[in-house]
């Protein structure tokens, strides 16, 4: 399987969200992919990547054959598009969840069609579950599931194609069968309550009422005010 950055995975994870968000604005300026990448809402971690970082991301995925030039007429400014779907091999569902978690790292079950839903419907959590379980059963795992993190009830998933990217969830070090078959001989405990996933929850409701202004001014004919 192919290893991608942190930096490639940024950039190609906002071209398949343009691709499917803002198709009329697509193929991508190196600008327009910048901007993108350093985007405030639906990014995490936030990054402040200049254009020759932005390029170096680029010329990494076309050498990877992730991304190509796009050739357009009376376009006098070079622009990107992705071959992810045909170069891993997979469906618009299995696209845009990997797209999600490489911008925006681990997430539920739950965050992950909510937030990935913006890209392309995904019906329902079972369908959702049911592409991560085959990404997690190809011979090169291109997910990984983990058990709930202290204080949290929801399992967590995580891309594996740009494995620095993201740090794993924490106490996330195995797998959830491993994490079954230890749970079987562990004694009872209490776990202290955590942090990070509530602040995940918060950055998450945030990022979608920023989403829901924006389209608001759209219908409206008025200036966003985010």
């Amino acid at each position: 399987m192919l290893t991608l950055t942190p930096n490639e995975a940024r950039v190609l994870g906002v071209l398949i969200e343009k691709a499917q968000t803002t198709p009329a604005q697509y193929p991508l300026t190196l600008n327009a992919l910048t901007v993108g990448a350093n985007q405030r809402n639906n990014r995490l971690p936030v990054t402040n990547l200049t254009e020759d970082v932005v390029y170096d991301a680029v010329d990494g995925l076309r050498k990877k054959g992730l991304v190509r030039e796009a050739l357009l007429s009376g376009s006098r400014v070079a622009k990107f598009r992705h071959n992810a779907r045909e170069t891993f091999g997979i469906e618009t569902p299995a696209l845009v969840i990997l797209a999600e978690l490489m911008l925006r790292g681990p997430q539920s079950l739950g965050d992950i069609r909510q937030n990935a839903g913006r890209m392309h419907p995904l019906d329902s959590l079972e369908s959702v579950k049911a592409v991560l379980d085959e990404l997690a059963a190809r011979p090169e795992p291109m997910v990984r599931e983990y058990p709930p993190p202290p204080g949290g009830r929801a399992r967590l998933y995580r891309q594996l194609i740009a494995p620095d990217a993201h740090r794993e969830p924490a106490g996330g070090g195995q797998s959830a069968a491993e994490d079954h078959e230890a749970s079987q001989h562990a004694p009872p405990h209490c776990e202290p309550v955590g942090f990070e996933s509530r602040i995940r929850e918060l950055e998450s409701q945030i990022s979608r009422l920023n989403d829901a202004v924006r389209k608001l001014a759209s219908e409206i004919g008025t200036p966003s005010p985010l």
